[in-house]
């Protein structure tokens, strides 16, 4: 079965862990769970489902049916024994990370990833007895030689946020997988399920924000772990349990009905940033574009041998004249709107340096091309030709 139709037809993923659902009537929109308990049958049943909190529903803070059927949705959809649904992509994140690491560790990351993801690496674990190594993940061997003895994690966004650069999953996991107990984590929120399957490609786990493609439309803040059970088994008890990063049900709700036209939200988008993108790379006010589509980007042969379906609706570029003339184009857009998230279906612009990766240094964002004349833009599903003439119409005023 295609993917496009699994997002609507895979009855699978509505099966419960402990029964099914043959005597319920079936329901064209999945329904919502909007409670808190769950009323157990008896004294041994409550004693064993507290212990085995994967086994069924105790307590909202472990997981309901609604989170359940999400997590089983994005599992399936990541080729991935199991999933965890949480209340954030950094608490998706931050859990997965946790569950790999404690003091005394080591962790080996990307130069370019989310600015928050970078906080918690480098300025809030590092607190704790954990420590850290930034390296271009482009290049597998910096990877392999920033390994240490007590490195427990390899962490690695692709594409990466917000210079879109493309880091060869495959070439990482077999160098990670070379080191007992070693773990590669992916966050493939630029991608999608749909463009991008880390665990097929040796990731232990791989991290969303579903606020972002999976959901789609602004309406829900969200994330999601997937791989191994025994992975997200421990993600879920004790971390997400003791830390209470749990998603609600009425947002798990909003992000499957997103779900269901992923694919086409994600043609239309990818076949727009392609468009947009060469309109950029040729325009005079433009010193550079980052879209792993064209041909000019870096790593566009690793993105072209390891995505599918698209290149993504992900972009940053760099605008000739500084802050000022950012200012000038993003007081201007029309269409465009300004706001810091991505992945909607409306088009999107903020500038990096002062909004998603503001907590960086100059020097630590210029050493990853994060320039004071960059401004990332999330392309989304209007008519290409009507972002094109938006974004003309700004960069003409500087």
């Amino acid at each position: 079965m295609s993917f496009k139709t699994d997002l609507l037809h895979d009855n699978q993923v509505h099966q419960k862990l402990w029964g099914d659902y043959k005597s319920i009537a079936a329901t064209h929109t999945s329904p919502i769970y909007q409670t808190t308990t769950f009323i157990l049958d008896d004294f041994d049943s409550a004693v064993y489902l507290n212990q085995h909190v994967d086994q069924g529903f105790v307590y909202s803070r472990f997981g309901g049916p609604s989170s359940d059927e999400l997590e089983r949705k994005v599992a399936h959809l990541e080729h991935a024994e199991a999933a965890l649904a949480l209340a954030s992509g950094l608490g998706a994140i931050s859990t997965a990370a946790l569950s790999c690491l404690k003091a005394g560790d080591h962790v080996v990351f990307g130069d370019v990833i989310y600015g928050c993801t970078f906080t918690l690496f480098a300025k809030v674990l590092t607190n704790f007895g954990v420590t850290y190594t930034r390296v271009d993940t482009t290049d597998p061997q910096n990877v392999a030689d920033a390994i240490q003895p007590n490195t427990t994690l390899v962490y690695v966004e692709t594409p990466a946020n917000p210079t879109l650069k493309i880091s060869d999953i495959e070439a990482i996991a077999k160098i990670v997988h070379e080191h007992e107990g070693m773990k590669l984590i992916v966050d493939s929120t630029f991608a999608s399920p749909y463009l991008q399957n880390p665990i097929d490609l040796g990731a232990d786990m791989v991290v969303h924000s579903a606020t972002k493609y999976l959901c789609g439309h602004g309406t829900a803040t969200a994330g999601m772990i997937a791989g191994r059970k025994e992975l997200i088994d421990r993600c879920r008890m004790p971390f997400m349990q003791c830390f209470g990063a749990v998603l609600g049900p009425f947002e798990a709700w909003l992000v499957m009905q997103g779900m269901k036209t992923l694919a086409a939200r994600m043609d239309v988008t990818c076949a727009n940033a392609m468009k947009v993108a060469k309109f950029l790379e040729n325009h005079p006010k433009i010193d550079r574009v980052y879209y792993p589509g064209l041909e000019s980007h870096p790593t566009h042969a690793i993105a072209k041998k390891q995505m599918h379906n698209g290149f993504g609706g992900m972009m940053s570029a760099d605008i000739k004249g500084g802050m000022d003339a950012v200012r000038k184009v993003m007081n201007n857009v029309k269409v465009f709107s300004l706001a810091t998230s991505l992945g909607n279906v409306d088009s999107l612009i903020q500038h990096s340096p002062s909004m998603s990766h503001f907590d960086m240094s100059p020097e630590e964002r210029y050493a990853s091309e994060i320039y004071d004349g960059q401004v990332r833009l999330s392309i989304g599903i209007e008519d290409a030709d009507d972002l094109i003439a938006d974004l003309d119409q700004a960069l003409a005023l500087i």
